[in-house]
Order: structure tokens, then sequence, then C-alpha cells
């Protein structure tokens, strides 16, 4: 089974994290490949970045020129997981939704904490989307910037027990959600600070990806996620390549965007490759 898991943000060292944290959770068959977008917010802390950053996961997804049984999107809050699950034929799992799913296996109530303050709206609105809200306790912010969790771990890590510990106090949280992709790295410490069960989002997305992939399951493609209609897509000259009646203008425009464009319209870029062989950055546009 191989299982991609795309983060949302360009940060190439938080995509190594996460697949490694991945790849501790998959059974010893699954192969995780981590994806890199090749454009977007370096991280995603509000509803602007959010909403790039969903192109450019859709973007890296389509250019990912292997086979794969699942995709995780691994972003916290984050948009997207919609327009995948239309596009694709295989399962897609959003950790926002996993973690909070295998939480509520766990105890009646859970909380999840997060990075910025400004992040938590964005989470609430994604529980209530799902029908997941009813049990969360509270969304706690740790104070911690996205980037920070890495530039400064000892730092996140007691911001967030401490405030796993409010939940539990104040709250009544009897389980919390780690609410952030990049916190993936720092799950196992945070477990033992705390004195409930944690859930890394990550983790859980991996293990129900597994379960659906086995048991042969699939987004439905009736009404809501149903292929969208053919139809050509102005400025769309990423993944997809140029459509065939605006193949001329779909070029002009990502040359003009900077990057080089191939005989099929798609642009590439020369981004580095990642420290992780198995993290790849799709070669697309910027």
């Amino acid at each position: 089974m191989r299982i991609l898991v795309v983060n949302v943000n360009t940060t190439a060292s938080m995509t190594d994290g996460i697949a490694r944290a991945a790849r501790e959770a998959a059974s010893a068959d699954t192969e995780i490949i981590g994806l890199t977008p090749s454009f977007g917010p370096e991280s995603c802390e509000g509803n602007v970045e959010s909403h790039l950053a969903a192109l450019g996961v859709m973007d890296a997804v389509l250019g990912y020129d292997g086979e794969y049984d699942a995709v995780i999107q691994a972003g916290y809050g984050e948009h997207g997981r919609e327009a995948l699950q239309e596009l694709l034929d295989v399962p897609v799992v959003d950790i926002t939704e996993a973690g909070a799913t295998l939480a509520m296996l766990l105890g009646r109530r859970y909380s999840v904490v997060t990075t910025l303050d400004r992040t938590v709206p964005l989470i609430e609105d994604r529980l209530l989307l799902a029908g997941l809200d009813r049990h969360c306790a509270s969304v706690r912010s740790s104070g911690m910037a996205v980037l920070d969790l890495e530039a400064d771990p000892d730092r996140a890590v007691d911001a967030i027990a401490g405030e796993a510990a409010e939940a539990v106090d104040r709250d009544r949280a009897e389980v919390i959600v780690l609410g952030c992709g990049g916190m993936a790295d720092l799950a196992e410490v945070i477990v033992d600070r705390c004195s409930v069960p944690v859930v890394d989002g990550v983790a859980a997305a991996v293990r129900l990806a597994e379960s659906l992939v086995g048991l042969g399951l699939s987004t439905s493609k009736v009404r809501t996620f149903a292929p969208a209609r053919p139809k050509r897509m102005t400025g769309w000259p990423f993944a997809w390549g140029a459509q065939e009646a605006g193949a001329a203008q779909d070029a002009s425009a990502a040359t003009d965007a900077g990057p080089r464009s191939d005989d099929a319209g798609s642009a590439a870029t020369d981004r580095p490759a990642t420290a992780d062989p198995a993290v790849r950055t799709h070669p697309a546009a910027g």
C-alpha cells in the first residue's frame, strides 16, 4: 500500500517531519510518500494562506507521477479536502477530521491544542462542517507560530503541554488532539507530559487511510463528490497542463508568471530536493 501525505505548506523540513511521523504510525507494508507543494505559503495561519495552500496541495497530488492508494492532507483546519475527494478515486483523509474522530472513541469530550489564536476559528469551522464539534470541549491556542514548532521545539512542547493541562482542568476535556501537522514530530514528547490520551492527527489519518484501503472503501461519487463536468480551466497550467482549446493562453500565462513551460504547457521550476529522498517536491509553477 502506498499513501501520499501532503504537507499544506511549502516548508520542506516540515514535510520531512510529517512523513517521518506517518511512517512511524504506518504498518510495515505501507509506503509513505511525503509531498511538498511547489507554491503557496511557508506556513498556514489564516484564511488567505489556507485557500492558497489548497491549490498547492491539489497541484502536488495531480502532478505526482506514481501510483498510490490513498491521500492524506496534513494541515489542521485547512481547506481543500473536499476538492481532493472530487478529483480522486482513492480515499482522502484530512488530519483534522481523523484526529477528532479517533478522539471521540477515547473519551466523551476532547480539546484541540493548536498554534496561533487566529487559527482557532478555522479549526472550529472545520469541525462544525464535519459534524465533529458536538464533543469538542475547546480549541486552545499555544501561542506558537507554525514555524516556531521547528525553531524552538522545547518551548513548543512546554506551551502545548501547558494548554493541554488547562483543557483537562478547566474545559473538562478527556482527550487531547494535536492541532497542527507540524506537531507530529513532537507528539511522543507531548504524550509523556499529559495525563490523558493524546491523538496526533497525522498518525490517526495514516491508520484510518490504511483501514479504508483494506476494506476496499473510497469516496462516494454520487452528488457531492461526483466528477466535475468537463470544461476549460483558464489559468490553471500546472499539473493538469493546458487544455486543448486554451493551450496558447495557458502557456503564455505560465511564461508571464516567471517559470519556464514545457511542451505540454506545464510550468517547471528548479526547486531543490528535500533531505528525505521519499519526500517529493512537485515541479509545478510558483
